[in-house]
């Protein structure tokens, strides 16, 4: 019997069909199990994806724990909503004025990347700028491969997402006549960013939508509550399991949308909550969606940096305001590399940072903004202030030791306009999903956007058009190989070892020989914690980890150019000839990413995949 925490909802089962999938795994022994004539598994009933993949998944590893039957639970929900950040929440608010939605999230509401956010919200407000401005803004940044017409659609909604929060309740910074203070930060050509509590503006949104969510009579929130798997049932998904005070959950639903996309703890140095660990993009892969743009994670340049000490993003509003970067001998090097000085686009900025280390054997570089009104200073930045004086350091007196920190995933499932994933029932907003708003390199203040205008599309996609409920039932899962026992196995020890290689190796600087070097590690890593049988959180995230680094380090490979945030120093070039395409992965059949290329741009057309080898273990030369 299902326990229905949603009154009146209709009930919807399915046959359970899921399966973890790690990379390539052909080397395991494996149960028998049925193969065609090149002994490539195959699965019985039709050929989408998640089915292609359920028997030969599902017999490597899918669950991590494998509870008895009678340690399930139910749960009936027409729409699961997974992640609690602005993207969430903006769709779960809405989607609850026409549907009963249970909202899922690993930890509080308010340990989410959202609540983090300082820097604001880019839309246009001020007579004196233009949405084709920001339009223009958005896709140079984005280095010739975003979605024009995503772009367009995010920059004309954006004022009337700053007027819904306003109507909900949001209080934004304003000037002493009484308007919205403007800001402009790194990649704008005008100001056109509100901000909250000085550089507090995520903090202030999810303070908005919690409360707006918490007195919606059809929206359940279930906080630290894991989910581990989407259920997948003949190519539909329709339901996830999720962990939550020590008991298995099964929740039946007719739409499942991941909203947890953060990914910054992949790498040792990161601005990133502890939650980021890519859950969401894994469990979509797993589930035999198509994921895009991996190899674009974004680092940001100006991350407090402080031996021992969390790394804390120092906001680019910072340097809009009038920070100056300085190298360890005062220098300000950005006025001689860029015409826009220390306000060029992060992808820039964040590699000539890095680069002025190496050159000056330091391990940072400086953020000074003495020379800026202290009241201002302390008014407009009153977090940032706050946390470095635990520090001993007056923002006003002082320079800020700062240094790049992964920040960013661009890439994330890929989806159609309205938020659809490849996987009917499926869907995906914000940092799990790659729209093509943010190309190769996600313009300043574009995310918190992204999150509130498409959060809000979707939900408007979704009240419209419910997907219908599926018949059947689901099974009690059963492994098909034994995973075994180790007491002694540490995953904090190979978490760190994860984040230091991807960080030295999939970083901000990347080439064919440490890539190459970085997939053959995790590889071996992910086989090794995958024939364990994980029955913790710290486990489970682990896997996530190594799935998500997998996938960084194939698309960086491939991509044999440098564009945006992807910097290959093998080859250093943009190359619009062979590279003004996307990199679309997928879990083959056989276990393997297989991708495929997207051509985007003008005069490309409806996308053709163009399916690519998978990239050679020997050090890549020209290709």
């Amino acid at each position: 019997m299902a326990l229905n925490l949603m009154s009146g909802a209709a009930g919807t089962s399915s046959r359970f069909r899921s399966f973890f999938v790690l990379g390539r795994i052909r080397e395991i022994p494996q149960a028998t199990e049925p193969r065609d004539s090149r002994g490539t598994p195959t699965a019985n009933g039709d050929d989408t994806a998640a089915n292609r993949f359920a028997v030969f998944g599902s017999s490597f590893l899918r669950y991590l724990n494998h509870p008895p039957s009678n340690s399930w639970e139910d749960l009936e929900a027409p729409v699961l909503v997974v992640g609690g950040g602005v993207a969430g929440l903006s769709a779960a608010i809405e989607m609850a004025e026409a549907h009963q939605v249970l909202v899922a999230t690993k930890a509080w509401l308010s340990d989410s990347n959202t609540d983090a956010a300082q820097g604001g919200v880019a839309a246009v407000l001020s007579p004196e700028d233009s949405l084709e401005s920001h339009f223009e803004d958005t896709l140079g940044t984005g280095c010739g491969i975003s979605n024009e017409s995503v772009v367009r659609r995010v920059v004309q909604e954006a004022p009337d997402a700053i007027r819904r929060v306003m109507e909900w309740g949001g209080q934004f910074d304003r000037t002493l006549t009484g308007e919205l203070a403007l800001s402009l930060e790194g990649g704008h050509s005008a100001g056109r960013v509100v901000h909250a509590l000085g550089d507090q503006t995520g903090r202030e949104i999810q303070r908005v939508l919690v409360d707006r969510a918490r007195t919606s009579p059809k929206l359940r929130i279930m906080e630290h509550a894991f989910v581990l798997d989407l259920v997948v049932n003949d190519g539909q998904a329709v339901g996830a399991i999720l962990f939550s005070s020590g008991r298995f959950y099964r929740v039946h639903a007719r739409a499942v949308i991941v909203a947890a996309g953060g990914c910054g703890h992949v790498f040792r140095e990161t601005t990133n909550r502890e939650v980021a660990t890519g859950d969401g993009h894994a469990m979509m892969y797993r589930a035999g969606a198509r994921l895009r743009g991996m190899e674009f994670m974004q680092f940001h340049p100006t991350t407090l940096y402080i031996a021992g000490a969390a790394r804390m993003l120092i906001s680019e509003a910072a340097r809009g305001e009038g920070a100056i970067l300085r190298d360890c001998h005062g220098h300000a090097f950005m006025d001689d590399l860029h015409a826009s000085g220390s306000l060029a686009p992060r992808d820039f900025v964040s590699r000539a940072v890095l680069d002025r280390m190496v050159q000056t054997g330091h391990t940072n570089v400086y953020l000074d903004l003495r020379h800026l009104s202290p009241s201002f200073v302390r008014e407009r930045f009153p977090r940032i202030n706050r946390v470095c004086r635990t520090f001993q350091l007056d923002i006003t007196k002082d320079l800020i030791p700062v240094a790049p920190a992964a920040h960013y995933m661009i890439g994330g499932a890929s989806v159609d306009p309205d938020g659809r994933t490849s996987v009917p029932g499926l869907y995906a907003v914000g940092e799990a999903a790659c729209t093509g708003l943010h190309g190769a390199n996600r313009l300043a203040s574009n995310s918190l956007l992204e999150g509130l205008v498409l959060g809000h599309c979707l939900s408007r996609t979704l009240r419209e058009s419910l997907p219908v409920a599926t018949s059947g039932s689901w099974e009690q899962p059963k492994p098909r190989r034994k995973l075994r026992e180790e007491p002694n196995f540490d995953a904090t020890d190979l978490l760190n070892s994860v984040q230091s290689l991807m960080w030295r190796q999939g970083g901000l600087l990347r080439n064919g020989a440490e890539l190459a070097e970085a997939s053959r590690r995790l590889e071996g890593w992910l086989l090794s914690a995958s024939a364990i049988e994980q029955r913790s959180t710290a486990g489970w995230e682990l896997l996530n980890l190594l799935q998500v680094s997998q996938l960084i380090t194939h698309a960086a490979r491939e991509r044999t150019e440098t564009r945006g945030v992807h910097c290959r120093t093998d080859f250093p070039d943009r190359d619009d000839r062979r590279w003004l395409v996307e990199l679309e992965l997928v879990c083959g059949a056989a276990g393997d990413i297989e991708s495929h290329r997207i051509p985007v741009g003008p005069g490309a057309g409806s996308p053709r995949r163009q399916r690519s080898k998978k990239p050679r273990t020997s050090v890549e030369g020209t290709s």
